[in-house]
């Protein structure tokens, strides 16, 4: 005789979205580096096997104003001299993942979760840049080493002062919201953000939430 199935159901808990905002100062000084066109132009011509042209005489200020994240407009008569009074005018960001990603690694570095994505899929950082705001970037030069024994130089934006806000989304049913701020706390503290970070074995991009 033929036994009737008893279906069983699954309850899903109802997500609890929240939002919150971060306040996040620097403890040390910011150093960004992004791709500048002639960057992704030369990496798009390698991967697509085209010839590319001789090495361009190096325009070091130029390389600084490309590695700056501009949110406002670019100003195309940008000089060394007119620099500071452009800057003052101006709006720079950073990445606003790389805040995200910094709290995940050392809150799972520091054990404060278990695994990654328990935090990756119950946090979301709002918006693609973060403003900077705080001191105007200067120019810094680096020796950097770029395979082979080989050695280069960098010309790089610092922030020697600076700070943002995150506007976070987080489920409240997965992570309280000092959780999350004592993820980001770690994160500022253990990995940081920009070049030369302690991720990298480096001391600077370092922050803390007020």
């Amino acid at each position: 005789m033929a036994t009737k199935k008893t279906e069983s159901k699954i309850e899903i808990p109802a997500m609890d979205f929240r939002m919150a905002t971060l306040h996040v100062v620097g403890d040390s000084p910011l150093i960004v580096h992004a791709w500048s066109e002639k960057a992704k132009r030369m990496m798009l011509e390698k991967q697509m096997k085209k010839a590319t042209k001789g090495k361009e005489v190096r325009d070091p200020f130029k390389e600084f104003l490309d590695s700056l994240y501009w949110l406002s407009e670019r100003p195309e008569d940008i000089t060394p001299e007119n620099f500071n009074e452009v800057a003052k005018a101006a709006r720079f960001g950073f990445p606003a993942l790389a805040f995200k990603a910094a709290a995940i690694d050392a809150a799972y570095q520091q054990g404060l979760i278990e695994k990654k994505t328990t935090l990756r899929g119950a946090i979301l950082v709002i918006g693609e840049m973060a403003e900077i705001r705080g001191s105007i970037p200067l120019m810094r030069e680096d020796m950097v080493r770029i395979g082979l024994g080989s050695a280069d130089l960098r010309y790089r934006g610092e922030f020697k002062e600076w700070e943002t806000d995150l506007t976070i989304r987080y489920n409240a049913s997965a992570v309280s919201l000092e959780q999350v701020v004592n993820a980001f706390t770690a994160g500022g503290f253990a990995c940081g953000v920009g070049e030369w970070r302690p991720a990298k074995d480096g001391n600077f991009g370092m922050f803390h939430i007020e």
